[in-house]
């Protein structure tokens, strides 16, 4: 692997992920009440605060979640179109859910329509904020309003990309999504910063006599919610596989022995692939019994220094002051005294190629 350095470190640094856990939102109703820009989520705002800035998240009672040592049977998973945020659910009675079922279930952003993924038989340690009760199966009627707020919401988006356009804010519009059973639409949008729409929010109120809420998201998140096409040649992972967002960053490449070509290594958002978290773990546990890339230790007569080591393939590729370059077996390695030694072996080890 070449040198991490200059220029091409600096490209990859602003490849490395930043939290994306916070979202700036603003939310205010058809009264227009006046709100502060910017505030952040909060887990606790109650319902009833129209129009106050913060999430629309509901009080953990009316979720109606069960305590996590005690999780009710069938659990599944879930997965909300308009944001491709994904929950663990049950449901109270009923005939067993299918697999694409549609049924209508509390999100981050009120109640609305979600799409079974299938049933959860080893969830891991969950705890309480992390289940939704299923309110019910969608109903004939529930779908045929979800295809009457695409329309709409296809008409909000132009009204309101056309009214950031006209106030000139460094915004890019994402999404714009009716709830189901709430007189709200919500806006997604990504910037490079925060950004002051509390004018835009007023002329969308004054446009559509309904709360407005918009949300800033980041770029990672943007690529969850539009979907597309990795370079793999398959569906993002944060859009459909997973909308968990771990962190990734360039030791996790640099650790697997990847290319740091910064083209090969990032995806459609410009951050670092979320692929890269899915084998770390084996790499970082397979290189800790491993000596790194530039330990010397002497060994048959001579000093070697490693140049290469394949975890995936147990090999250290080794080259001597002597002028040999040998690939030796990971088992022949141990580390005592501080310092690495290799176990002789009554078979030479083979030339690298």
């Amino acid at each position: 692997m070449s040198d991490f350095q200059g220029e091409h470190e600096d490209d990859l640094r602003r490849l490395e992920d930043e939290d994306q856990g916070a979202h700036d939102a603003v939310e205010m109703n058809g009264e227009d009440r006046g709100t502060e820009e910017g505030e952040s989520e909060s887990e606790t705002e109650p319902d009833s605060a129209e129009g106050e800035a913060g999430t629309e998240r509901r009080p953990r009672q009316e979720r109606g979640r069960p305590q996590p040592e005690n999780l009710p049977q069938p659990l599944y998973r879930i997965k909300a179109s308009h944001s491709s945020e994904t929950y663990f659910a049950w449901r109270e009675g009923g005939e067993p859910l299918e697999v694409g079922e549609v049924v209508v279930a509390p999100t981050r952003y009120g109640k609305d329509l979600c799409a079974v993924q299938g049933l959860v038989e080893n969830p891991g340690r969950l705890g309480p904020d992390e289940l939704v009760k299923i309110e019910r199966v969608a109903t004939a009627d529930d779908q045929a309003k979800a295809s009457a707020n695409a329309e709409k919401e296809r008409k909000a988006f132009e009204v309101c990309r056309q009214k950031i356009e006209a106030r000139r804010l460094p915004m890019k519009l994402v999404v714009a999504h009716y709830l189901l059973e709430e007189s709200k639409i919500l806006f997604f949008f990504s910037a490079e910063s925060r950004v002051d729409f509390r004018e835009l929010v007023k002329d969308l109120v004054s446009v559509f006599k309904m709360r407005i809420e918009l949300r800033q998201i980041g770029v990672r998140d943007e690529a969850r919610v539009i979907g597309g096409c990795g370079v793999c040649g398959r569906v993002l992972c944060c859009h459909g596989v997973s909308d968990k967002l771990t962190p990734v960053s360039i030791k996790m490449a640099k650790d697997q022995n990847l290319s740091l070509n910064s083209m090969k290594i990032s995806g459609p958002c410009g951050r670092l692939l979320c692929c890269l978290a899915y084998e770390y773990g084996f790499y970082r546990d397979a290189r800790r019994e491993l000596p790194g890339e530039g330990v010397r230790f002497p060994w048959d007569g001579t000093q070697f220094r490693v140049i290469e080591v394949n975890a995936l393939g147990g090999t250290v590729k080794v080259a001597g002051e002597d002028g040999r370059l040998l690939e030796l077996p990971a088992a022949r390695f141990s580390h005592s005294e501080g310092r690495w030694k290799v176990r002789d072996e009554e078979k030479e080890a083979e030339p690298a190629e």
